[in-house]
């Protein structure tokens, strides 16, 4: 008999969801940043192992948004939570509980109501980056976060359901723990994914995707939210990704000095595809495009 179901991932944003999806499957399945909202749509990676499949969403991350695309990235991370057996809120071990934190504990214990609703968990992540003492305050913090959230609520019950998990996304340290105890939680049925499929990310959104994660690094805190990556040639080896910015000003910044920025963000990208694959970076100007609706729709947003 097989097993097998869903989990959302939910977080503020930079608080690790991409890195710990990366690490529980074992590949690069999303990409990752030190920019805000790196993580534009809900990615699936799949993990089967001793007839258990579980389906891992990461998110876009939770917060208070200044544009139409926020608002959508928003929604996008929210309806990700529907329908599915298991809500983890990951928090960062190394930061305050902020406004982020509670929206994504207030969407887990939302989605953890009534007698079918799903299992909650909090992840607090980066363990790494600090003591064993203030991993330890962190539980406590969010484990009092949870309650104020679930009493406001007026459902304090809900705050005794929470399992809560401390783990690095980076170094791995309590990845293995935190897929057993969700293994043991999927129900019995059919796989959902074919057993040797990772992800249901397309090829050519993929590849986008690796380009983008590339000028955000590159151009760091300068224009990464003006940034739209798509492919608009796919025609193996040959593929043409269109990078899109909002004003001539920043197509510049992405091309830089001399072709020299996007040259090297050409490289990056094609050290992670396969091997004689020829890569084209084009970049065109779309006015505005993150407060247009018209364009979001046609971006898939």
């Amino acid at each position: 008999m097989t097993r097998s179901g869903l989990v959302a991932i939910l977080g503020r944003p930079n608080v690790g969801k991409s890195t710990l999806l990366n690490q529980i499957i074992g590949t690069k399945i999303s990409i990752t940043a030190a920019t805000p909202h790196t993580t534009r749509h809900a990615i699936r990676g799949v993990v089967t192992e001793n007839d258990v499949q579980v389906i891992f969403i990461d998110t876009p991350g939770l917060h208070r948004p200044k544009t139409s695309l926020g608002g959508r990235l928003n929604e996008t991370a929210r309806a990700a939570s529907d329908g599915v057996d298991v809500v983890i809120a990951m928090v960062d071990a190394s930061a305050a509980i902020g406004p982020g934190d509670r929206l994504a504990l207030s969407t887990m214990l939302q989605h953890a109501k009534g007698d079918h609703g799903a299992r909650a968990l909090v992840v607090v992540n980066k363990m790494d980056r600090v003591a064993r003492e203030k991993v330890a305050q962190q539980l406590l913090a969010v484990s009092d976060a949870v309650r104020e959230v679930a009493e406001t609520m007026n459902r304090p019950e809900l705050a005794e359901v929470v399992e809560y998990f401390p783990t690095s996304a980076r170094t791995g340290e309590g990845a293995p723990a935190l897929l057993t105890y969700l293994q043991n939680l999927m129900p019995e049925g059919p796989y959902l994914f074919p057993e040797d499929e990772i992800s249901d990310v397309p090829e050519a959104t993929w590849i986008a995707e690796l380009v983008r994660e590339q000028l955000v690094r590159k151009t760091k805190q300068e224009l990464p939210h003006s940034i739209h990556c798509r492919v608009s040639e796919f025609a193996w080896p040959h593929v043409t990704v269109e990078i899109l910015v909002e004003r001539d000003s920043q197509k510049g910044m992405v091309i830089g000095k001399g072709g020299q920025l996007l040259k090297d963000v050409g490289i990056a990208a094609r050290r992670q595809l396969p091997e004689g694959c020829y890569l084209e970076l084009r970049v065109s100007v779309e006015p505005g495009w993150q407060k247009r609706n018209d364009v979001l729709d046609r971006f898939g947003y």
